[in-house]
């Protein structure tokens, strides 16, 4: 099931977004915004797998919006103009629909929001604790990767790098480290940044704003600052 939310500032918009949801089995609304600032409330308190959302909306546009996002849901723009297609791309977003929007064509947006989402999910790393390794996903096969062998992983957008031991070259995954940190133990593995996880056996030094492994400097990001702290205790 994939949880959604829609967003529209018009009632009738929203009113008819939610009944042609209500007709696509695999989808489970979970909120109902009037502008951008409840689809983030919704966004707080919800898990969110995919966005509606109507572009020119009072206060906060939904391309400004989404835009904000450092980690966003898969995303489909309803919108009654045509001319923010090219611009919306550059957000990534599964597509972008004119209204008014035909059943038929709004049932093929969210297949394609579905297997996207399902790629997604196949992405999901699988941690073994007790046999201290896991799994990547990377070109449709299972790459098992031994905790010990992590140097550091860096966040290049959808994408990430993992350095390892093993091997000269990183092992480049789609995949978010905010996933990743979350399944990992965090004993073995920390966040320091919005862009690095690193090992913690691999740190050999520790300033206000930086991690040393050997001679190699990372950041230490203010939000990820608790986690360093938790480590030198």
């Amino acid at each position: 099931m994939i949880n959604c939310i829609a967003v529209d500032d018009e009632p009738l918009a929203l009113s008819l977004l939610k009944d042609n949801i209500s007709r696509i089995p695999f989808l489970n609304l979970v909120a109902e915004c009037g502008d951008a600032f409840e689809a983030m409330k919704a966004l707080e308190e919800n898990k969110v797998d995919l966005i509606f959302i109507d572009i020119q909306m009072p206060g906060l546009t939904g391309m400004q919006f989404i835009g904000s996002l450092t980690n966003k849901p898969l995303v489909i723009f309803i919108t009654a103009y045509k001319n923010y297609a090219v611009e919306s791309y550059d957000l990534a977003v599964v597509d972008y629909l004119v209204k008014p929007v035909a059943l038929d064509r709004f049932i093929k947006s969210c297949e394609r929001a579905k297997e996207l989402f399902e790629l997604k999910a196949q992405n999901q790393i699988v941690p073994n604790l007790k046999t201290n390794f896991f799994f990547v996903s990377q070109d449709y096969s299972q790459v098992k990767i031994m905790f010990d062998d992590v140097i550091y992983m860096k966040s290049y957008g959808d994408y990430i790098k993992i350095y390892l031991k093993s091997s000269k070259m990183p092992l480049v995954i789609r995949n978010s480290l905010k996933n990743i940190s979350s399944e990992l133990p965090e004993e073995k593995f920390i966040r320091i940044h919005k862009s690095y996880l690193v090992a913690a056996k691999e740190i050999t030094s520790v300033r206000k704003n930086s991690v040393f492994l050997e001679e190699k400097e990372f950041p230490v990001g203010e939000t990820f600052r608790i986690n360093i702290e938790k480590f030198t205790r």
